[in-house]
């Protein structure tokens, strides 16, 4: 199997797995910290503002299976790619939509995205997601890995903070 990673920053980090965890070619999907200024952040430092970082999701996938670009399109459909400070309940930098890009490729998979979304639409409001060079990537504390697995009720609270009626409204069609 052949791997490359994507990384997505699209608010908070547990509701950023199960979309793609539940997909062909997928070998991990781990919640993290990137884009920051600290190394080996923890969520209490992150959660203070203070360290520049974005709760983010750091996906392992075998491309001959699943595609960046497959991935992209998966990413959209999770956020609101028109608020850029913040996503649903959760505000501030830690919870800004980024796609966080590895290679020239992956940048020109992300821009054209971006663009085909802009030009689709579909939102009345600039897409203001950013796409921005990867960063270290630090994976978060074990009670946040497959969070959705672990506490299924808790995630499913979280979702209800307005990210699924979003989902359920504009990324429906």
């Amino acid at each position: 199997m052949s791997k490359d990673t994507a990384i997505f920053a699209g608010g908070c980090f547990w509701c950023m797995v199960e979309p793609f965890d539940q997909q062909p070619g997928i070998e991990s999907v781990i919640s993290g910290y990137t884009g920051g200024h600290v190394a080996n952040p923890t969520y209490e430092q992150v959660c203070s503002h203070t360290t520049g970082h974005t709760e983010a999701v750091e996906i392992t996938f075998d491309p001959e299976v699943i595609s960046y670009k497959d991935l992209v399109e998966i990413y959209w459909r999770q956020t609101d790619p028109t608020d850029a400070s913040g996503q649903f309940q959760d505000r501030g930098d830690s919870y800004r939509p980024v796609i966080f890009v590895n290679s020239e490729e992956q940048r020109r998979v992300a821009e054209e995205s971006k663009k085909q979304l802009a030009e689709s639409g579909m939102f009345d409001e600039p897409i203001v997601t950013s796409i921005e060079d990867a960063k270290p990537f630090y994976p978060a504390e074990d009670y946040h890995q497959d969070f959705y697995k672990k506490n299924p009720l808790r995630a499913q609270i979280e979702e209800l903070g307005g990210r699924q009626q979003f989902k359920d409204t504009k990324w429906a069609k």
